[in-house]
């Protein structure tokens, strides 16, 4: 907060956070938190990843399914924080897809997810 001094002379400024000017005619742009960009391919495995997380949470637990769920929100993350998954998370993404077969395959969501992370890993 602004304030003035003992002797009315200049300011005092006790803490900033965040991006400011001082001055006439100065801009300031502050970007902190913004979301980064998502192509359109991302943006499709987000939205499958999620719709198969919440399927999920009403499967019978087994350790594929833990392992799924666990590569899921990872891949969530992965594409939330940095706007793409890399091709080591689609790897194990569809290892885990794989391996959870059984339930995934009588899941739309399931098939959603790997027909975008076949898109994006290229087969």
């Amino acid at each position: 907060m602004a304030t003035a001094d003992e002797r009315d002379n200049g300011i005092h400024i006790g803490s900033v956070r965040g991006a400011f000017a001082i001055g006439n005619h100065n801009t300031v742009t502050h970007n902190e938190g913004a979301a980064p960009a998502v192509d359109p391919a991302q943006e499709e495995l987000l939205r499958a990843v999620r719709e198969l997380r919440d399927d999920l949470s009403r499967a019978v637990p087994s350790p594929q399914i833990a392992a799924l769920s666990t590569e899921l929100a990872g891949t969530e993350a992965e594409i939330t924080d940095s706007g793409a998954a890399g091709p080591g998370r689609l790897a194990r993404l569809r290892t885990a897809l794989t391996d959870a077969g059984a339930v995934v395959g009588l899941l739309a969501s399931g098939t959603a997810v790997g027909q975008a992370v076949a898109a994006l890993a290229g087969g």
